[in-house]
């Protein structure tokens, strides 16, 4: 018995298999905690997503178009906290955990600031997660924090002032085609300028004296009466300038605003009794009350008191949008006008606040004339009148017709033009807005222009004093022909941190040239157009040259600079 005791003793101490279970209740004790970690910082883990995702949806939200911060950040004063954004971004935030539970939010701080035109915004938080397993060595909750950081261009503030060249050159017909159309009808300087081609004067030749009209450049033949018309062509050449009797009226301004088809129709038209006329030529009754201007959209413009019912009635326009159309004859200063209409559609297009843009009219010849000063009301009808687009649309009744006290006559002072637009910028002197909020707006000038400087003038006449003409007619550029390194009144502008913009419509040769007329003006003018693209240049901010040909590259280059405008002030700001 004893030794079978004994045996038994001695299997049980050998004896293993019971440890498995001892080892594993002693094991699953940390086993249990380390997998109830897990769980609680899987779940802790979820809950800072969700916190994350209200945070980045508020930073994104405070800054937003549309959105309370972006707004009132768009119309602060100064640099600084947005309160309507911290506001904005919190309720944003607290939307977006509401209905979740299993957490308690310690912190959650919003920040908007506003510095220039960058808009910056933060929303940190801090949260609690409960726990369960973690509990059993001693933890009672995990602290999930987190950031989302946003940032924002504001809309800059701009002010584009327009300075457009109205001066005689830039009444030329706004393309070869129109040219010729207005050539071939056209009687003023016919007798200078008449080739085998039909093709009459199409430059100048609007010029009309209204006080003196023996200082006209458009002179009457000498023999006028239906029944002994002028030799045409003309036997002598030094004793009229025009194709047929127009009381030394210059008429290509007048026949650019008339129904092509009616205006021809009436040129050739008969003589007959109740309609006594030169074939071609005006009626005599309208000869009688002949005047350069137009009424707009009025019958019988060119004959005061005419009846409706009389055949040499026409109706005018005061402006032409587009060419090749009977209405009339598309000017240069037509398609320029259209061409800022549509400026202001692309203007009013990207605005992002209320009153973001300014845009003021600025023609000049020898002075410059605040013809629509700066104004935020853009969106008007081209047909309305009063409104700054019927002002655009309507540019070409500014074209040099030596009447105009505001305008100067005579010539083209591009110089002068650009010094008076810096002084009506700010103060003339010092810094200028960086566009950051709305009284500090960003000034971008405009400059549309043939480029060709004409330094002449001719006074205003009056009915006691007709008007002098004075200095030369010779023409030439900004920068003198390339002798001058710089543009002194451009590097004032640029000086000042002006953007200057600089759209060039290229001079076109004068064809015929006739060397007598005004003294080889034509010549010169020809010789002169080698050196306007470098001097225009010289000029522009850089980056900021363009050239356009047609009617519809000028439209389209006025939108371009518009667009380059917005870009570099949110580059630069």
């Amino acid at each position: 018995m004893p030794f079978r005791l004994q045996q038994y003793v001695s299997r049980f101490c050998r004896d293993r298999r019971g440890n498995v279970a001892i080892i594993f209740t002693v094991a699953a004790i940390p086993l249990i905690s380390a997998i109830g970690c897990a769980v609680d910082y899987s779940q802790a883990t979820r809950m800072k997503a969700k916190l994350q995702t209200a945070a980045d949806a508020a930073s994104i939200a405070a800054l937003s178009q549309k959105s309370p911060g972006f707004i009132a950040a768009s119309t602060m004063t100064g640099n600084g906290s947005v309160n309507a954004g911290v506001t904005d971004a919190n309720n944003v935030f607290d939307a977006n955990m509401t209905g979740i539970t299993g957490y308690q939010l310690v912190d959650r701080t919003s920040v908007v600031t506003k510095t220039g035109i960058k808009l910056a915004a933060s929303v940190t938080f801090t949260a609690d997660v409960p726990v369960t397993f973690l509990k059993v060595i001693g933890f009672q909750k995990l602290t999930v924090t987190g950031v989302s950081s946003s940032a924002a261009t504001l809309p800059p503030y701009l002010d584009f002032y327009l300075t457009l060249d109205v001066s005689g050159s830039m009444g030329l017909p706004s393309t070869p085609e129109e040219q010729k159309r207005l050539g071939r009808i056209n009687p003023d300087n016919w007798v200078q300028y008449h080739n085998s081609t039909g093709i009459s004067c199409t430059l100048a030749c609007h010029f009309d004296p209204k006080i003196d009209l023996t200082k006209s450049a458009c002179k009457d033949p000498l023999v006028t009466p239906p029944t002994n018309p002028p030799a045409n062509p003309p036997t002598s050449t030094n004793t009229y300038t025009q194709q047929y009797h127009t009381n030394n009226h210059c008429m290509g301004y007048i026949y650019s605003r008339l129904g092509q088809t009616a205006l021809n129709n009436l040129i050739n038209q008969a003589s007959t009794t109740s309609v006594p006329k030169q074939k071609p030529g005006l009626p005599v009754a309208m000869l009688a009350d002949l005047n350069n201007t137009v009424t707009p959209g009025a019958a019988n413009s060119l004959i005061k008191g005419n009846s409706k019912s009389r055949p040499d009635s026409l109706t005018a326009v005061s402006s032409c949008p587009t060419d090749g159309t009977d209405d009339c004859i598309q000017l240069r200063l037509d398609a320029v006008g259209y061409a800022v209409t549509k400026l202001f559609e692309t203007a009013n297009a990207s605005k992002k606040v209320d009153d973001q843009f300014r845009i003021g009219l600025y023609p000049f010849i020898q002075k410059l004339y605040a013809y629509f000063p700066l104004t935020k009301d853009i969106n008007g009808s081209s047909t309305t009148p009063g409104t700054i687009n019927y002002a655009a649309a309507n540019l070409a009744t500014l074209l040099d017709t030596n009447t105009s006290t505001d305008l100067g006559s005579g010539g083209t002072h591009i110089d002068t033009a650009l010094d008076s637009v810096n002084k009506k910028i700010g103060t003339g002197s010092g810094a200028v807005g960086d566009g950051s909020t709305p009284t500090t707006p960003q000034p971008y000038v405009f400059l549309v222009t043939d480029g060709a400087q004409d330094n002449q003038y001719k006074d205003i006449p009056t009915p006691s004093v007709p008007g002098g003409w004075h200095d030369s007619n010779r023409a030439t550029t900004i920068d003198k022909q390339g002798t001058l390194a710089t543009v002194p009144v451009c590097e004032t502008l640029k000086g000042r941190g002006v953007i200057v913009s600089v759209l060039y419509i290229p001079y076109q040769p004068v064809s015929p040239v006739v060397t007598t007329f005004a003294g080889d003006e034509d010549t010169y003018a020809n010789n002169n157009i080698q050196y306007i693209p470098a001097s225009l240049r010289k000029c522009a901010s850089p980056g900021f040259f363009y050239t356009a040909n047609t009617p519809a590259e000028i439209a389209a280059s006025l939108n371009a600079m518009f667009n380059h405008a917005l870009q570099t002030a949110h580059l630069t700001n």
